[in-house]
């Protein structure tokens, strides 16, 4: 029996309200579910060899120009700038650290 006669089979049962064959029911629940299995295997696969090498999935993004600030350079230098200056304190031991569990 070919799975295409399963399957129609199976419609006209269903169709008509015959008495359903639970054989040929669970069959065609493996065979849809195997086949659902497959075809993620292989898009997974597709998807992967095609990210993996370099390409995208679906259209191309367009790139815009990246925002460069002068300003915005500088805030972040002096931050780690005072930052530097506050842990220097504590390696040369002008704070010093007082553990509370002492």
């Amino acid at each position: 029996m070919h799975i295409s006669d399963l399957i129609r089979s199976f419609s006209t049962s269903v169709r008509s309200g015959a008495r359903l064959d639970a054989v040929r029911d669970w069959l065609v629940l493996l065979t849809l579910s195997i086949l659902a299995l497959v075809s993620i295997v292989v898009w997974n696969v597709w998807a992967f060899d095609t990210v993996a090498g370099g390409g995208t999935i679906g259209a191309p993004t367009t790139r815009a120009p990246a925002v460069f600030s002068r300003t915005a350079l500088e805030e972040i230098r002096v931050i780690f700038e005072e930052r530097a200056l506050e842990r220097a304190k504590y390696e040369t031991g002008v704070y010093r650290f007082a553990d509370p569990s002492q």
